[in-house]
């Protein structure tokens, strides 16, 4: 076993120092670096996936003898790696990483040009390779499954992506669950939409970059994201890395003209970076120490967004404090801006969409994904593709790619299968609220007195401690006593629908 530990200590080392380099490129790397990067992190993910794609690794594996349950989970999750990775040939690895630390700067200068021409090749280029790998692991996953298995090629194909980021989870599954939210949620915006809008005037109202960022910053520093093992700093997609339990960074976007921005993408990310900060040290420096599934590590980042960040107990407490530093909101009350944040209506951005529609714009996106790997949508007719769902789906065009198919970082990363862990993380985030609200009684209380210690707490215990020694579906059942429920956050979605609209 320690053998076994030390072997995957050094690859984590390596998976982590391809991290450092990634988080740079986003944050703080001159654009003229992009080519030398690309290099940099392709040697590093490939000689990360090398040495454990080994006969080695496996040797150790087999020869290692748990004595404890810790040991035996690490055994387990080792296996189910190895199992995968040794699948995946590694200069597929490298070329991957390779294409992908390019398309990030193409993708960003794209977005800042409103261009989708170029991006549109280095997607071409990811779309190819993602494929390679899905057909390489699809045996893989069918030998799991087992003989009740039977997907069409093109959704075996995405299984095996979405694997990778909600392991279990069919496309089928998925599909189904898009269907019932949709015929939920269309008829809901349309009641809304007769009982007349909200007024969010005021989140429209200038409020320097400087305030902005430290608002946020005190925010989550009060839910208990610590900063002498994170930072915050500025990108063009928010995103969280991890180089280790002890060093979880987040990343916002500022604009001055639309307060919600900059805040919400703050808590947004420290949801996911509380989870990173409080996996059990003793899971350090081994593939345990992460999130055991996106639609989980989802679950709290939409959390501590949403249930409490855009709470009318919230926005009692900290109304105040924001007001004083906000010259502009003198005019204002607490309830004008929580009413103002929960407006209900389509919108062109996804991280900034409300929560009745934001399933609408995964549902888009989960499309646009299957067509691509099944091949049945060429990567140039993305932009004409995208227009068209957007105004199916929630009823307006964007004018232009920054605002319509260039708008997420995500397909440059190569993460094809990751858009629905959005929605499946914000129904779990449902079903742990509720379950929460059963073991500590009042939520609002203890939002409206700051007492964030008692919701992380519960967190910490019943998710963020476990890393990936429990499944997600563990997880659920554990904490909430049921699997995926889309019926929490319905009724938590329609109370609030109510309280917001009378």
């Amino acid at each position: 076993m320690d053998a076994l530990r030390q072997h995957l200590a050094r690859i984590q080392d390596l998976r982590h120092a391809a991290a450092v380099l990634e988080w740079d490129q986003e944050t703080h790397m001159p654009s003229g670096g992009a080519e030398g990067r690309a290099h940099q992190v392709a040697t590093l993910r490939q000689v990360a996936h090398e040495t454990f794609a080994s006969d080695a690794t496996a040797s150790l594996i087999e020869s290692a003898s748990p004595e404890t349950e810790v040991d035996a989970d690490l055994v387990r999750i080792a296996r189910r790696d190895l199992a995968r990775a040794t699948r995946l040939p590694a200069p597929l690895v490298g070329a991957l990483a390779e294409a992908s630390a390019r398309a990030k700067t193409a993708w960003a200068e794209a977005r800042q040009d409103s261009d989708w021409a170029l991006f549109g090749p280095h997607l071409e280029r990811i779309v190819d390779l993602t494929t390679q790998k899905a057909d390489l692991l699809r045996p893989l996953i069918a030998e799991e499954r087992g003989a009740g298995y039977a997907p069409s090629d093109a959704d075996a194909r995405y299984d095996a992506l979405l694997d990778e980021y909600e392991p279990g989870a069919s496309t089928t599954e998925i599909a189904a669950v898009f269907a019932d939210l949709r015929s939920h949620l269309v008829p809901l915006v349309q009641d809304i939409a007769a009982r007349g809008a909200v007024d969010d005037e005021p989140l429209y109202r200038y409020v320097p970059e400087t305030i902005q960022w430290e608002l946020g910053m005190e925010i989550a520093y009060a839910f208990g994201y610590d900063l002498e093992r994170g930072r915050q700093d500025l990108s063009a997609h928010p995103f969280t890395t991890t180089f280790g339990i002890d060093d979880v960074r987040i990343t916002t976007r500022v604009d001055p003209n639309f307060f919600p921005t900059a805040l919400y993408g703050t808590l947004h990310e420290a949801g996911h970076a509380l989870y990173e900060q409080g996996i059990s040290k003793e899971l350090a420096r081994t593939p345990l120490a992460d999130g055991t599934s996106l639609g989980i590590h989802e679950s709290q980042s939409r959390l501590w967004e949403n249930q409490v960040g855009r709470s009318r107990a919230f926005w009692r407490r900290h109304f105040p404090a924001f007001q004083s530093q906000i010259g502009s909101w003198m005019d204002l009350n607490a309830d004008t801006v929580w009413r103002a944040c929960n407006r209900v209506q389509p919108s062109l951005i996804r991280v900034e969409a409300d929560e009745v529609t934001y399933h609408l714009h995964v549902l888009l996106r989960f499309t646009l994904e299957r067509e691509l790997i099944a091949g049945r949508l060429a990567v140039g007719d993305v932009p004409d593709a995208w227009n068209a769902g957007m105004e199916t789906l929630l009823g307006i065009v964007p004018e232009t790619d920054r605002d319509g198919c260039l708008q997420d970082i995500h397909w440059s990363l190569g993460a094809l299968g990751y858009f629905p862990t959005y929605s499946l993380g914000t129904l779990m985030s449902g079903q742990l609220w509720d379950a929460m609200g059963r073991d500590l009684g009042d939520l609002d209380a203890l939002v409206a007195d700051g007492e964030y210690g008692a919701i992380l707490g519960w967190l910490r215990e019943n998710v963020h401690q476990w890393g990936r020694r429990k499944t997600a579906t563990q997880i659920l059942q554990d904490a909430t006593g049921s699997g995926l429920d889309a019926g929490p956050w319905l009724a938590y979605i329609r109370d609030k629908v109510e309280s917001v609209y009378g």
